[in-house]
């Protein structure tokens, strides 16, 4: 009985002795909770990197209309001007000696034309008196209008002379910005010289794309405009209008910015982003990546449930908030939000 009683118990003691060995089995990974993503392919614009100019719609050009010596130059680069307003003056010396002769003649055709007339008052008097024929009082008639249209023409040449002086003064053409006004003060200029060189109409970025992709410009086409750009606050724009003249292999193209000014940025380069084409490409929202030290991670799902970060490598995307991944996810792979739990 006793002997029975030790097999028992030293049966119990090796199942004992078998369970402790055992491994034990790990807990299940709680699954990670937040914001999910599946990676896939989306049809995106294929776009070309151009630089835009910030310019005018036109430009106005300020010209002398005498020739002379430039005698002041109000304006210089930068300055605002109204339509009218005088920016610069041109100076002849022979106009204002030119205007003083003809002041003379106009002096003696008065001095003529008041004798005729002093003497038409006589010969009228005389003739009504019975003293001068009809042929007397025509020919002193005569005379005094001959006189008289001799006083208007020296007028109207004292007046030309003088119109001709106050030409020199130069006036902004339209309202807008000095782009330049480089022409010094005491240079020789000639009519239809250009003085200064204005802003005209609204404000607008142009770009010069090659010839070979003028067929993908279109009126209306959406441009993107780097985020990046100092001064612009937009993020888009808008083809406005594409000149149809090829000038040195490229094609010019006016686009609309909204709140784009002309304040200090007249040619000023932006970079843009036009779209030529479409293309597959793996696009997920910015807010699913996170940067450390300069690289950029994205927080992938695994299949055992857990999470874990990869480095990515990104291009902007096709829209504002959006990013491209060029390496580092596949399609079909899911993504958590940065900042939620493992």
């Amino acid at each position: 009985m006793g002997l029975g009683k030790r097999i028992i118990g030293g049966a119990a003691a090796l199942a004992l002795l078998g369970a402790c060995g055992q491994p034990r089995q790990p807990a299940a990974a709680a699954a990670p909770t937040g914001e999910r993503l599946v990676v896939r392919y989306q049809i995106v614009p294929e776009l070309k990197p151009m630089a835009a100019t910030i310019t005018s719609r036109d430009q106005a050009e300020a010209r002398a209309r005498i020739g002379g010596t430039l005698v002041r130059l109000i304006v210089r680069a930068g300055d605002i001007v109204r339509r009218g307003e005088v920016i610069a003056v041109v100076a002849d010396p022979k106009l204002g000696l030119e205007t003083r002769g003809y002041d003379a003649q106009v002096a003696a055709a008065e001095a003529q034309s008041a004798g005729a007339a002093a003497e038409l008052a006589r010969t009228q008097d005389l003739y009504d008196h019975g003293v001068y024929a009809r042929a007397r009082l025509d020919q002193v008639t005569a005379t005094a209008r001959a006189a008289a249209g001799a006083l208007n023409a020296a007028r109207a040449q004292r007046a030309a002379s003088a119109e001709s002086g106050a030409e020199g003064a130069i006036l902004a053409p339209t309202d807008g910005r000095v782009l330049k006004a480089d022409v010094p003060t005491g240079s020789v200029v000639e009519p239809g010289e250009s003085i200064a060189t204005l802003t005209a109409g609204p404000t607008v970025l142009r770009i010069e794309a090659p010839e070979a992709d003028a067929a993908g410009l279109r009126v209306g086409q959406t441009v993107v405009i780097a985020s990046d750009q100092p001064g612009v606050a937009a993020t888009q724009a808008t083809i406005r209008q594409i000149y149809p003249a090829v000038d040195a292999g490229k094609v010019a193209a006016d686009l609309d910015a909204p709140g784009l000014t002309l304040g200090d940025l007249v040619g000023q380069r932006v970079a843009v982003r036009l779209a030529l084409g479409e293309r597959q490409a793996l696009v997920i929202p910015d807010r699913f990546v996170v940067t450390r030290s300069g690289v950029d991670y994205a927080r992938l799902v695994s299949p055992n449930g857990g999470a874990d970060d990869v480095p990515v490598q990104l291009a902007p995307g096709p829209s504002p908030g959006e990013v491209e991944v060029l390496s580092g996810l596949s399609p079909g792979d899911t993504l958590l939000a940065p900042g939620a739990g493992r």
